[in-house]
């Protein structure tokens, strides 16, 4: 007999085993489960569309321990129930753990899962194989079994060495396998499981693929995720994400065969993988563009679902890949791109020298000279995902990026720099999401918007272009949230012709220039941004423009907060306007904004400056804390200011003059280091029912030909006068109440006017009303009373209509009228008044004693000869008769004198 019996041997009809086999397992098939693939049998263990070689499905493939086919071994359905490697006798075990479950479900059972032959009998007493197969029986087997196959199973089983080798060298083996190989092999045994779902070797198959050095997520369509190994669920993240990507066909620019993948597919030109995926419509459209410059001859035309990806072992992947266009558009995604996917690749176009053309300005609209853009996405079904793309352009002659005829795509951590032309054109009504971009260094604006295209941007970085951020003009609208806007050279956003952009919670901020413009009927919403440190204004309103001002944050520019002029327009409410170097909110020529609720403060000039007849309705702000006046309205202006808090100004509250005019209603003036309200050089306001107090140099103060209606105001706690008129002022003061002034409560001085109306003076520390120098005011229907010095006072020179005054209960006397003075005086009526002066002289004080702090109370004063003083020096009555007795002394005059110290 021979020592070892081949496969052809026992496969031969004249073999004496031939018909063994065939009965065993005939009977083993009646008894115990069939490894043919049915209901009952585990599911398949194989990527759905993996095929081995030679056309069979890995579940048809059944394989020992030992590596060989069952077909190639009549015998092993025999000894299978004694087999000697390691698992024979052990319970089933699970070939996966929990986690590998989620993988893939093995195809069949691995050998410790051997069905085990019926048999009548069969003694385990034995110690060794060989006595357990010497035992065994079948007492329906009719054919005895002859000892040769024995000798021959004894013979094969000595011959599986498969088990024994070492783990290193299966590593090995298994790293020169096919994709659906190493599948096959999950499921012969548990060693040959855990082997073959080793990270290390589905790690070297993906990387000789796809080059990726950390695993692709791919859930569904058009979703890519580079996820490093501990964010994934599946315990080998490698062979997890090549099940994920193995129907892409892969370009590069020297094409390379892989023989480790069944599905794998290679091209030169990525034109080529387009035409080869529209042939197989089952496959799925993925195409991995791999490193090197790829230069199309034609425009690449996208008008189905492909998702194009880069891939590089690289660690910037977007920069080794390069799409490069010279002669036309680089890339066009038009109708039918709705689910497209195109991402982290470098999209260039670079003008071929042979075809340039020179151009005197770049101008994108230019006409009959031909557009080319990096990427065009055109047509109302064009809604690709574009995705981690380095985007520029080096033609004069386009956009790096157009989107237009109601296009919508997605672009998402995008870069477009250093474009010759324009770097983002939207318009014809397209639209589009933007996120996380980032635009910069472009010749013209980072992005234009027009005809009405309405884009949504979020979170983009626009920064650092030769013209302007974001530029959006006829008709145009847009949606601009979270963007970083900054250091362009012109303004950081621009809006003209009719354009109606929003801009929301963005930070505009250190343009050369302007921060926003809006200009020639431009409209817009600006909401919730930090505009700050631009060179000129924040914001620019001109020429009937009417853009809406809300909850911004303006502050610390270079020159104005707001500056709206040329019959500009626009809300400008609530907001925060401080520390620019400029006024606050700036109004000229004939502009009319509403300015309502907002703070102003802290400006290095005034907060909200009104000239050359500009209007404007100004109500409930907060202005306060700026360098210079709170307000300044003049040349011609005409504003209504209403309901304002203007205060602590470190000067004048509000600030008429060169003409200046307007309403001045209903607001809280308080706290100035200067008077809180100033009129002068013909100004004409209106100002009424405001409340003026707390001013260091007086509540209101006209003067130098100023003017004026105050009514029904209420002056009180000034440092000094309530209401000062003086050089050739005329006011009209009506039924204001002045009060509680630490001086006068109105003086009249240097020639100065007016009319005081049903006004009520009433304890003021000085005279209530004060006139002196040359001035003539008219005083009817007034009260004033509870002075703590007299009623009204004319001195030097002055005179005055009194008609119907009511004076009474003032300290020093109703009417004090000095010596020269004639009054018209007509129906006062004047009681109840403190004769202090009187008894003072009576009880022979000196008048010094019962005077205010700064001057004495009007009496006859004289001068004393033989001291030699003098009109300066005036002495009291009761003093001449007490200290200067017996000295020559004369009459000056009846009148009132200020300490002379």
């Amino acid at each position: 007999m021979s020592s070892s019996i081949g496969p052809e041997e026992m496969s031969s009809p004249s073999s004496p085993y031939y018909h063994l086999p065939t009965q065993v397992l005939d009977d083993s098939s009646e008894q115990s489960p069939s490894y043919s693939q049915d209901s009952n049998s585990p599911p398949q263990h194989t990527f759905e569309s993996l095929e081995p070689a030679g056309g069979s499905s890995i579940s048809s493939i059944r394989y020992s321990p030992s590596g060989r086919n069952e077909g190639d071994n009549p015998t092993l359905g025999l000894y299978s129930a004694q087999a000697t490697y390691p698992y024979s006798l052990r319970k089933r075990r699970p070939c996966c753990t929990k986690d590998e479950d989620i993988c893939f479900p093995i195809t069949a059972a691995t050998a410790d899962e051997t069905p085990q032959p019926t048999m009548k009998k069969f003694k385990l007493e034995c110690l060794s194989p060989g006595a357990a197969r010497e035992d065994f029986s079948i007492e329906d087997d009719e054919t005895e079994v002859k000892p040769e196959v024995k000798v021959e199973n004894m013979e094969l089983d000595e011959q599986d060495h498969i088990n024994k080798l070492p783990d290193e060298l299966l590593l090995k083996v298994f790293s020169l396998l096919t994709d659906q190989a190493l599948l096959a092999c999950c499921s012969v045994s548990y060693r040959f499981n855990k082997i073959a779902n080793s990270n290390e070797i589905w790690k070297e198959l993906y990387i000789s693929l796809y080059d990726y050095r950390i695993p692709l997520f791919h859930p569904t369509h058009a979703k890519f995720e580079f996820r490093e190994l501990n964010r994934w669920r599946d315990c080998n993240p490698w062979k997890e994400s090549h099940r994920q990507l193995h129907h892409g066909v892969h370009v590069m620019k020297e094409p390379r065969h892989n023989y480790r993948a069944t599905n794998y597919r290679c091209f030169d030109q990525i034109e080529k993988a387009l035409a080869f995926l529209e042939e197989d419509e089952y496959r799925e459209k993925l195409i991995f563009l791999h490193a090197g410059v790829h230069e199309p001859i034609e425009t690449i035309l996208i008008c189905t679902d492909v998702q194009i990806i880069g891939a590089s072992d690289a660690r910037d992947i977007t920069s080794s890949v390069i799409l490069e266009g010279s002669k036309n558009t680089t890339l066009t995604f038009t109708d039918g791109s709705a689910n497209a996917y195109f991402g982290f690749i470098t999209v260039r176009f670079r003008a071929d020298p042979s075809s340039r053309q020179p151009i005197q300005q770049p101008q994108i609209a230019q006409q009959p000279v031909p557009h080319f853009y990096c990427i065009l996405v055109v047509d109302k079904e064009a809604s690709p995902y574009i995705e981690r793309c380095d985007i520029t352009s080096k033609t004069a002659n386009g956009a790096a990026v157009c989107v237009k005829k109601y296009a919508a795509p997605r672009f998402k951590y995008c870069t477009v720099l250093d474009c010759e032309n324009v770097g983002i054109y939207i318009t014809d009504h397209a639209t589009g999401h933007y996120e996380h971009c980032e635009i910069a260094r472009n010749m013209l604006a980072g992005i234009w918007v027009k005809n009405h295209a309405n884009p949504y941007f979020r979170k983009c970085t626009i920064h650092s272009g030769k013209d302007v951020g974001v530029f959006t003009f006829e008709y145009g609208q847009g949606y601009f949230e979270k963007c970083n806007i900054h250091s362009n050279r012109i303004s950081g956003i621009e809006v003209k012709n009719a354009a109606n952009p929003v801009v929301i919670r963005c930070e505009v901020h250190h343009g050369y220039t302007g921060g926003i413009y809006v200009h020639e009927k431009g409209r817009g919403q600006f909401m919730e941004n930090r505009i700050y440190a631009n060179a000129y204004a924040g914001i620019w309103i001109t020429s009937h423009s009417d853009p809406t001002i809300r909850k911004n944050e303006i502050f610390t520019g270079q020159q104005g907060g707001v500056y709206i002029f040329g019959e500009g327009r626009g809300l400008i409410e609530q907001n925060n306007i401080y520390g620019n170097a400029l006024a606050g909110i700036q109004i000229r020529s004939q502009s009319d904004p509403i300015v309502r609720l907002n703070k102003i403060h802290d400006g290095l000039h005034g907060g909200i400056y009104v000239h050359e007849k500009g209007k404007g309705l100004i109500e409930e702000n907060e202005v306060y804390g700026n360098t210079l006046a709170g307000i300044w309205v003049t040349t011609g202006s005409c504003p209504i200011l209403r309901k304002n808090r203007i205060h602590s100004g470190k000067q004048v509250g509000v600030y008429f003059y060169d003409q200046g005019h307007g309403l001045l209603e209903e607001n809280d003036i308080f706290n100035h280091l200067y008077s809180g309200v100033q009129i002068r050089t013909g100004s004409n306001p209106k100002i009424t029912r405001n409340k003026i107090w707390g001013g260091q140099n007086g509540g209101v103060l006209v003067y130098n030909g100023g003017k004026g209606c105050l009514e029904d105001n209420e002056i009180f706690d000034n440092a000094m006068a309530g209401v000062w008129i003086k050089t050739d002022s005329e006011p009209t003061l009506r039924r204001n109440k002045i009060y509680d002034g630490r001086d006068g409560g109105v003086c009249i001085f240097n020639r100065g006017k007016g009319l005081l109306e049903d006004n009520e003076i009433f304890r003021n520390a000085q005279a209530g009303v004060l006139i002196s120098t040359e001035s003539n005011p008219i005083l009817r229907r007034n009260r004033v009373f509870d002075g703590k010095s007299a009623g009204i006072e004319i001195t030097n020179g002055a005179t005055a209509t009194l008609e119907e005054n009511q004076l009474f209960r003032n300290k020093y006397g109703g009417l004090c009228v000095a010596t020269g003075v004639h009054p018209i005086s007509k129906n006062n009526h004047i009681y109840d008044n403190h004769d202090t002066i009187a008894r003072a002289i009576k009880s022979g004080q000196c008048l010094y004693k019962v005077s205010s702090n700064n001057s004495f109370p009007m009496h006859n004063f004289f001068r004393c000869t033989t001291c030699n003083t003098t009109e300066r020096n005036a002495i009291c009555y009761n003093c001449i008769k007490h200290c200067h007795r017996g000295h020559t002394v004369e009459l000056v005059r009846f009148d009132r004198y200020c300490f002379i110290l």
